[in-house]
């Protein structure tokens, strides 16, 4: 989890803007808060700094009904921050993180038990950059996976924080064979590359995997090893999509875990107690919503 400063005036760029609003963010975070606003049980688990930005990540999620037993403080490195340039193309975060609290969280941090007690286990490849976090969270994912959990993995392209293209796409390659579930928007489709390479999640050897590919305007895409389906998207008044695939995939894993009694939620990813509570209809947005975040929109939080 993180903290992103947005520009008040989406017309300015970071260098002439000069307020910020405050947006307490991190995908996996957002997907969590996204399914405990669907309905369903969810809990993070992650590392932020023991100061007033870690602090406001953690009353965030609890105020949006996520489990935060999970999350570990660090006296010793801050919480992370993000500057976030609405106008930016590519690249539009700038990161603070030298090292910060998440890319600390060791091994020895997850609790075996609780990732067992879940349905489905959500993560990302942020926390894959460095050790300990890498670490400790390819220990979650296969605990989750030794349990028989539902294990989808966003490959959230930030070149910024890794040492070169290279290296990332070997890195959010690595994890592509745990998962049930990848979602890759068009931005990380570029780094792995053509078409056939997004089919390499439906091979034979992966037959069971499911990757859902979101395409903004154009909808989503479907693609299994046995079948491929598309979905048309539809047109809405845009105020701000930082979040929006985030609140995408809580949509996806939502309607998946529906199919088995539970619950979801991620570790540097999601994960929730195995006791569901019922999944009642979630309110409609307005016509005009923003495909942004999460609806209801921003209140305490800009991006939960």
């Amino acid at each position: 989890m993180l903290i992103d400063f947005v520009p008040t005036r989406r017309d300015l760029s970071l260098q002439d803007a000069d307020t910020f609003e405050r947006a307490p963010g991190g995908a996996p975070a957002n997907v969590a808060v996204g399914l405990a606003r669907l309905g369903l049980q969810s809990g993070f688990m992650g590392k932020v700094g023991d100061d007033v930005f870690g602090k406001l990540l953690v009353t965030t999620l609890e105020q949006n009904g996520v489990d935060t037993r999970e999350i570990k403080y660090d006296s010793e490195a801050r919480t992370a921050l993000a500057f976030v340039s609405p106008q930016a193309k590519g690249e539009r975060f700038m990161f603070y993180r030298h090292p910060s609290a998440d890319m600390r969280h060791h091994p020895d941090e997850i609790d075996d038990a609780y990732v067992r007690s879940a349905k489905a286990f959500h993560f990302g490849s942020i926390s894959l950059i460095v050790e300990p976090a890498r670490s400790a969270t390819l220990k979650a994912v296969t605990v989750a996976k030794d349990a028989g959990l539902l294990i989808s993995y966003d490959p959230n392209l930030r070149l910024a924080l890794w040492h070169d293209e290279t290296s990332a796409r070997a890195g959010m390659r690595s994890a592509w064979p745990l998962a049930d579930v990848i979602k890759i928007q068009r931005q990380g489709a570029a780094v792995f590359n053509r078409r056939a390479e997004r089919r390499r999640g439906a091979e034979p050897r992966h037959r069971q995997r499911q990757a859902a590919f979101g395409d903004q305007r154009k909808g989503c895409e479907l693609l299994h090893a046995r079948h491929e389906r598309t979905g048309a998207g539809f047109e809405v008044d845009v105020v701000e999509t930082t979040g929006a695939g985030d609140a995408f995939m809580a949509g996806v894993l939502g309607g998946l875990v529906r199919r088995r009694p539970g619950a979801i939620g991620g570790e540097g990813g999601a994960r929730s107690p195995s006791s569901a509570a019922p999944t009642p209809t979630p309110p409609s947005p307005p016509p005009n919503a923003a495909r942004s975040p999460l609806w209801p929109p921003r209140t305490n939080s800009a991006r939960l």
